[in-house]
């Protein structure tokens, strides 16, 4: 293949075709490479989607010969350890040379998987139906030839997958669980979501991005003790004293229950990112004092949590 001109993306780089480059390509033993491809509508979108908030880069639609040259920028020193290319027709005659890359990379000891999804035809027809759109290979012809037009130029590629998945009767949620067994490990807990804690005035408005949200205005206002006034909630004389006050710590322990709860169905359902909101007046005694028990307890329990404080600091 002959060389392509340079192309703006992270900075300017010479696409240069893995063969002449992946010799060359030093990789870090802790640097994953996964290439994904598959019949189209089998489910790249969503495998992208999921490979993302495991904290992979992705690179969709990336034409085969360019692998080389973006091997070359990932690893520690560019906190770029996880690579997931998705590779597939829409590159057009890019994708003829898929194979060769390929062989390229086994031929250099590049560590890599590539991952292929498939689907029953009946099925991608629906699929396709479904969300009014062509098939890649269509043409001015039926959908049902681009099918099969994709199906026979895979099938060697399909034979080669490290990982074949049928998407054929998976929901999208299936399909991500899936994944996440497939790419984390079955002993790893990859769908845990990370949680931040969010303190908050009402007299500012409400945080939008909300999941769960609570107010604390039941709780006498440490801003009406003149010794307190001038402090915050991440002082420890206002933390004891909101603590301190009837009915708060049944409350911080109660409601961190009911969130633990929560997060286990957040957890089944793939919510990779959850915002719990506290609210008080002001946003700067009684809902940062709550935010941060309530952050403490459920760390307590296992949950990956960080503590926001919204409007700290404002007049």
């Amino acid at each position: 293949m002959e060389r392509m001109n340079e192309i703006q993306d992270t900075g300017v780089m010479r696409a240069i075709s893995a063969h002449d480059e992946a010799a060359m390509l030093p990789q870090p033993e802790d640097t994953e490479l996964l290439i994904v491809t598959g019949m189209s509508g089998a489910g790249r979108t969503r495998t992208a989607e999921t490979l993302e908030d495991l904290e992979w880069y992705v690179v969709d639609n990336l034409p085969p010969s360019l692998l080389g040259s973006l091997l070359k920028i990932i690893g520690p020193a560019t906190g770029i350890t996880k690579f997931a290319a998705v590779v597939d027709v829409r590159s057009g005659k890019f994708f003829d040379d898929l194979e060769d890359d390929l062989r390229a990379l086994e031929e250099s000891k590049i560590p890599h998987r590539l991952l292929f999804l498939d689907c029953e035809d009946e099925e991608l027809v629906r699929r396709f139906e479904s969300v009014r759109r062509p098939h890649p290979l269509q043409g001015d012809g039926r959908l049902m030839g681009g099918i099969l037009a994709e199906r026979a130029l895979l099938t060697s590629l399909k034979d080669q997958a490290d990982i074949v998945i049928d998407t054929t009767k998976l929901s999208v949620h299936d399909l991500a669980r899936k994944v996440r067994q497939l790419v984390a490990g079955e002993n790893a807990d990859p769908t845990t979501p990370k949680i931040t804690v969010t303190s908050f005035g009402f007299k500012y408005g409400v945080p939008l991005d909300a999941d769960n949200m609570v107010d604390v205005r039941f709780l006498a206002n440490p801003y009406w003790v003149s010794e307190l006034r001038h402090l915050t909630g991440h002082d420890r004389e206002v933390s004891d004293y909101v603590l301190g006050l009837p009915g708060a710590a049944d409350f911080v322990g109660q409601y961190s229950d009911i969130l633990a709860s929560i997060m286990k169905g957040y957890a089944r359902e793939l919510k990779p990112f959850v915002n719990i909101a506290v609210g008080c007046t002001g946003g700067k005694h009684r809902s940062v004092a709550i935010a941060e028990a309530v952050a403490r307890k459920l760390r307590d329990k296992g949950l990956v949590v960080r503590t926001v404080h919204r409007d700290l600091g404002k007049e």
